[in-house]
């Protein structure tokens, strides 16, 4: 089986990762990571998933930071009197696939000197880019994806979020030449069955 590995990330905070990461994972049936959690530790976006969860294969595999103040990761690390060491991050050993949940968006800080896009270089994931409309959001998508392209980090492909946005949507993958992989409309709940709903969806393009 050719084992894919890839690694959610968002345009923003707040655009859907989270979501995304469980759409994703249910539609491989993959394994679960989130290597940085940092705040809300008892609602945490590895629980999120796990709640959304219904096939029996996903294994989770824990944190290597979970920190207690809900901001930037090295500054909540600061506050905790710790730094987040690169070297600690390895990748969990397991021989079905793994979705890799990141920390906002690929500016984020780890530490003084290393970004989440760092995270993603040492991980050798490919990602998967989460965008959602706002104004700005044209601007943010293409700048996320022209750095991810100057560091020649792959790029399966952009999900968007949200109410649909034709005009800019378009504009965003003609531009970027990327493949739109699918889009998840605002849903009043999400539940399991809206993941796998979506998961279908997914597993019916084909793209992944």
């Amino acid at each position: 089986m050719n084992l894919k590995k890839y690694f959610i990330t968002g345009i923003g905070t707040n655009v859907g990762k989270t979501i995304t990461a469980a759409i994703i994972t249910e539609a491989l049936q993959a394994d679960y990571w989130k290597p940085v959690q940092a705040g809300d530790l008892e609602n945490s976006d590895t629980n999120k998933v796990k709640s959304l969860i219904s096939n029996q294969k996903t294994i989770f595999h824990p944190e290597s930071y979970r920190l207690n103040t809900p901001a930037s990761p090295h500054a909540a690390a600061l506050i905790d009197g710790i730094e987040i060491a690169m070297d600690k991050f390895e990748l969990p050993e397991t021989k079905n696939h793994l979705i890799i949940e990141g920390a906002g968006g690929l500016m984020v800080p780890l530490n003084q000197q290393h970004l989440v896009i760092d995270l993603i270089e040492k991980l050798g994931a490919e990602v998967i880019l989460v965008s959602q409309n706002y104004l700005g959001s044209i601007n943010h998508t293409l700048l996320s994806i022209a750095l991810l392209k100057a560091r020649n980090i792959p790029v399966k492909g952009i999900i968007f979020n949200g109410e649909p946005t034709p005009l800019s949507e378009s504009f965003i993958l003609n531009y970027s030449g990327l493949p739109q992989l699918l889009h998840v409309n605002n849903e009043i709940e999400i539940t399991q069955s809206t993941i796998r709903y979506y998961a279908q969806k997914l597993l019916d393009s084909n793209l992944l």
